[in-house]
């Protein structure tokens, strides 16, 4: 009788003890959650404000943010997408972000939104664009990133022509190996994992250093590490798409990787995916270099912009490209073989004559 009783109190201990540790983890993690968040709810418009508390906007009061995020108006747009305008927010002289507006999308997106977003919150990289914040309301999303100065590489490469600027060889190696380091972080090094699905040159933006930055995460899918794909509707851009995915519907890592071998094409040749040329003919970019470089004759489509440039680093460049560019999603490398290829074809200064 004694052992029976000894043994339920036992029980009974252990059974407390194991409830008190769940409710104090649960305790710490919430704590632990709310240090890295700064959390302002607005009664009036039943929205809330957060700002990670490892962002530079830490030290300014979330309130205020949020009303600069609410005056802001048609004469602050700097880009506009298939999936949002983007703002930008002036807090002070010294001080500017970007600001993404996403309409409220299907109840099911919105439910996993914010547990997307705090994952974002954690990537840090010296090539993706750092999320600084966010807004939710019940009628759109607001997204508070880091300012670009440089704004985007397809503005460099296909921008009007008093607004085009000209990116020498050596530069566009540099944002080469830039975008690719960042997608090969997403792809490899986050946990979970990330797949883009919208790479393209709009989305590599560019610092002021004209360093690479990778943006805009309104299509990218959290993956676990123990999953290859992610079944989902129709999404990404025209040009930019692998072939596999118009049969599967899957976006997958080496869907990025043929996304960014039609990114190098465009730092090879200065055209767009979807230019002109192309659709009158009735071809495209990827199909018209794949017949140039059979032939090895690349320098038929390199960018005349570029002027003298070493030939043996574009044509390898080329070669990378033409792997990332593999029907067969087998066949191409992975993000983290790109950047060891990439890193391997250090750019030369082109001789010049001497005086």
């Amino acid at each position: 009788m004694r052992k029976s009783v000894v043994i339920a109190i036992s029980i009974t201990i252990c059974f407390i003890a194991f409830v008190i540790s769940k409710i104090l983890i649960s305790v710490l993690i919430y704590k632990r959650w709310r240090r890295k968040q700064m959390i302002y709810e607005d009664g009036y418009t039943g929205g809330k404000m957060v700002i990670f508390r490892s962002s530079v906007l830490k030290s300014l009061k979330s309130d205020t943010v949020l009303k600069k995020t609410q005056k802001l108006n048609n004469k602050d747009i700097i880009g506009c997408g298939g999936y949002g305008v983007v703002y930008e927010l002036k807090l002070n002289e010294s001080t500017a972000f970007a600001v993404k507006r996403l309409n409220r999308g299907t109840a099911e997106r919105d439910k996993g939104f914010e547990r997307e977003l705090e994952a974002m919150a954690d990537i840090k990289h010296r090539n993706i664009v750092t999320l600084h914040g966010y807004y939710t309301a019940p009628h759109y999303n607001l997204l508070i990133y880091e300012l670009m100065p440089n704004g985007s590489l397809d503005t460099f490469l296909h921008g009007r022509s008093m607004d085009k600027k000209v990116l020498d060889w050596s530069t566009r190696y540099k944002i080469a190996v830039g975008a690719a380091r960042g997608i090969s972080y997403l792809h490899h090094d986050c946990i979970p994992h990330i797949i883009h699905r919208d790479i393209k040159s709009s989305n590599i933006l560019l610092d002021q250093n004209l360093e690479a930055r990778v943006s805009d995460f309104g299509l990218a899918t959290l993956m676990e590490p123990n999953k290859t794909h992610v079944s989902t509707i129709v999404a990404g851009t025209f040009g930019y798409l692998a072939p596999e995915y118009f049969d599967t519907g899957r976006a997958t890592f080496k869907g990025d990787v043929y996304s960014f071998g039609v990114v190098l094409l465009e730092l090879l040749t200065g055209k767009k995916p979807s230019d002109e040329t192309f659709m009158e003919e009735g071809t495209k970019l990827v199909t018209w270099v794949k017949a140039v470089v059979r032939e090895k004759k690349e320098e038929l489509v390199l960018d005349s912009s570029l002027g003298s440039c070493p030939e043996q680093d574009v044509n390898k460049v080329f070669n990378i490209a033409m792997m990332c560019l593999e029907a067969d999603p087998l066949m191409r490398p992975t993000m983290a073989e790109v950047v060891l290829m990439l890193e391997q074809t250090e750019p030369e200064k082109p001789v010049t004559a001497s005086s």
